[in-house]
């Protein structure tokens, strides 16, 4: 029999609520605590989401010694002052991405982890999800060749206000670290790291980003052309180009891959998800607890190290700055 995570949600967002959502669904996660700076806020999320107490304040509830497992769903600006936070009163880390503002913070988080002998791990679920898990075996196939080309994108149009998350500076914002971030992973995962990078962005007066077009290049002769921005919507596809063949595929988990090779078109669908799919995650952190690791075999920290590196050497190449976080 599994044993039963008490799972804790400190802070109370959307992503927090859909995070909860799918994990109502695991038999052997309860849905324990939800910790707010508000305390009516921490109730209404606990009331409608199911969660069994409510916290006003993110120090009253690590200090909870029946909270095993901490979901951080704050912005990117705090997630290494939470994260520390819960690793320091052994409470095991799942962080929402990105992981940090940049490779300094995230190398504090995992100094913290490993000296608290803690479990922390980025909450990047692509990497759990049956379909990218399909292209990654797919892109392995040898008749389609080597992988010459990536082309990835992830756009959605928001209004402009400076005060909101996605456009406030001092929360780490535009569209590089909140969905540009996702392109980028793919591109790490099939290609590893680049050798050199070149962007464009549109860069606002407030100095934050809100479109970017990223240029990667690869020792082995590939490329990719990466893009995330506030300003438009499209299919937000990914399109693999081989030597001998193509996989595309959307960012819909429910979406079929599309694979041409040798001249032909192969659709490989997957059925309806019970959640969106941030159970998954959720699941293979609690194995990971089973096993006793503090970190992932799937996602290591070494791999959210390597995100991070190139989401610096792409603000560096772009000219974005956080202010309060940039040496």
């Amino acid at each position: 029999m599994k044993k039963t995570y008490n799972w804790a949600i400190l802070g109370c967002g959307k992503i927090a609520k859909k995070f909860s959502e799918d994990l109502s669904l695991l038999p052997n996660a309860n849905l324990y605590a939800a910790a707010s700076r508000s305390l009516d806020n921490a109730n209404r999320f606990a009331k409608e989401l199911g969660y069994e107490k409510a916290y006003g304040s993110y120090k009253e509830m690590v200090k909870d010694p029946n909270v095993d497992v901490v979901y951080i769903a704050t912005p990117h600006s705090k997630h290494l002052e939470h994260s520390i936070l819960c690793l320091e009163h052994k409470k095991a880390v799942l962080c929402e991405k990105a992981f940090a503002m940049n490779s300094k913070e995230v190398q504090q988080m995992v100094d913290v982890s490993r000296k608290n002998k803690t479990f922390l791990m980025e909450a990047f679920w692509t990497i759990f999800q049956a379909k990218f898990l399909k292209v990654l075996e797919l892109a392995k196939d040898k008749e389609l060749g080597q992988l010459k080309f990536v082309k990835s994108d992830f756009m959605f149009k928001a209004d402009f206000d400076p005060d909101k998350r996605l456009y406030n500076i001092d929360l780490g914002a535009g569209s590089l670290l909140d969905i540009g971030i996702y392109p980028i992973f793919r591109s790490l995962a099939l290609l590893g790291k680049p050798k050199a990078i070149k962007t464009m962005a549109n860069i606002r007066p407030t100095g934050v980003e809100d479109s970017i077009c990223m240029l990667f290049s690869y020792d082995d002769g590939a490329m990719a052309v990466l893009t995330s921005s506030f300003e438009s919507s499209c299919k937000n596809e990914t399109e693999l180009c081989f030597e001998h063949g193509t996989i595309k595929f959307e960012r819909d988990p429910d979406h079929p891959i599309l694979l041409e090779k040798n001249g032909n078109l192969e659709e490989i669908g997957f059925g309806q998800s019970k959640g969106m799919g941030y159970e998954l995650e959720a699941v293979h952190v609690m194995e990971c607890l089973d096993q006793g690791l503090i970190e992932s075999p799937i996602l290591p920290l070494s791999a959210s190290q390597d995100l991070m590196e190139i989401l610096d050497s792409v603000r560096k190449d772009a000219g974005i700055v956080f202010p309060k976080h940039d040496d």
